[in-house]
């Protein structure tokens, strides 16, 4: 069996995430320590007690996500002496779940992952003011039948797509204008459903360059070394391993749309047929699941799930 750890993205905050990983594995509190202090703040409090629209915000909630996949990652190490480089073919992840990736590789550490996902949400944030940019999800559209959309819908704004999801959903983000002309010309192309998405900014979309413009500098001052296992890059649904190239694709990922869907189709075209997503919640095991042909799919983000896991590796 050939395997692929997967990280989620932006969504899968939650009240209440990771705490029970830190009641019962002092791994997992390890990390959680290691992220507050890395951001001078008691984040780990906020993911527990809430309230969840402060957890949403986008500069706490990446942080958040990628903290409870590195304290399942430590805990799968430490409790099971799992080595990914032994265990997985490659690691993918859902946008910020690209760090969250490299992070798990030992390619960025975790204190630095913390420090730019925390500035990467504020630069996203500061990016294109509140109200004025807006993304929307397309359902029971293709991805060339959502480009089109969003082609027509643009009108001289921003309106491009942004996540290509798979299973007939796709995100468009840019201009708000632009992207409620585009849920409007999607219900007269056949779309199923189409709805403007609880977020703060459009991500993925060129209105993003202030923030890519932020990001190249900050991440020119970490060090990240080549991973331990490929990963498959949001950018360009293909391994990558050379430090360099990373660094560029994590400058582009912020304007460049997350080809999710090519990403799965990779990694199953080169034999991979598990996914492990590995984190808060199981929405890229949905998206794999109507992407792949009959995948084998587990979610790990409890101790529960921790056990199970381990038993299969």
């Amino acid at each position: 069996m050939t395997r692929a750890l997967i990280f989620p993205g932006q969504g899968s905050q939650a009240v209440g995430m990771g705490r029970e990983l830190a009641e019962v594995f002092a791994s997992a509190r390890e990390v959680f320590d290691e992220v507050n202090d890395a951001l001078g703040q008691k984040l780990s409090k906020l993911m527990w007690e809430g309230p969840q629209e402060d957890l949403t915000l986008t500069e706490n909630a990446q942080p958040a996500i990628m903290a409870v996949s590195l304290a399942v990652i430590r805990t799968l190490e430490r409790e099971g002496g799992f080595r990914l480089a032994d265990k997985a073919a490659f690691v993918a992840g859902h946008s910020l779940g690209e760090y969250s990736a490299l992070a798990a590789t030992g390619a960025l550490s975790i204190s630095d992952t913390a420090r730019l996902l925390k500035r990467r949400g504020q630069a996203m944030q500061r990016a294109v003011p509140v109200g004025e940019g807006a993304m929307a999800a397309l359902l029971g559209l293709d991805f060339e039948q959502a480009a089109e959309v969003a082609a027509e819908a643009a009108q001289g704004e921003v309106c491009t797509a942004a996540n290509d999801n798979g299973g007939g959903q796709v995100v468009v983000s840019g201009a708000k204008a632009a992207v409620e002309r585009a849920i409007e010309i999607a219900k007269t192309k056949g779309a199923k459903r189409s709805m403007l998405l609880p977020v703060s900014a459009p991500f993925h979309c060129p209105l993003m360059q202030p923030a890519a413009d932020e990001m190249a500098e900050a991440l020119a001052e970490v060090e990240l070394k080549a991973p331990s296992v490929p990963l498959v890059a949001n950018v360009t649904a293909s391994r990558v391993a050379d430090p360099a190239t990373i660094r560029d694709l994590l400058v582009r990922q912020v304007t460049g749309m997350v080809r999710w869907r090519e990403s799965v189709l990779y990694m199953e075209g080169e034999g991979v047929s598990a996914f492990v997503e590995v984190g808060a919640g199981k929405a890229l095991s949905g998206m794999v699941k109507r992407i792949a042909k009959e995948p084998e799919l587990l979610a790990v983000g409890t101790p529960a799930d921790v056990e199970t896991f381990l038993k299969t590796v």
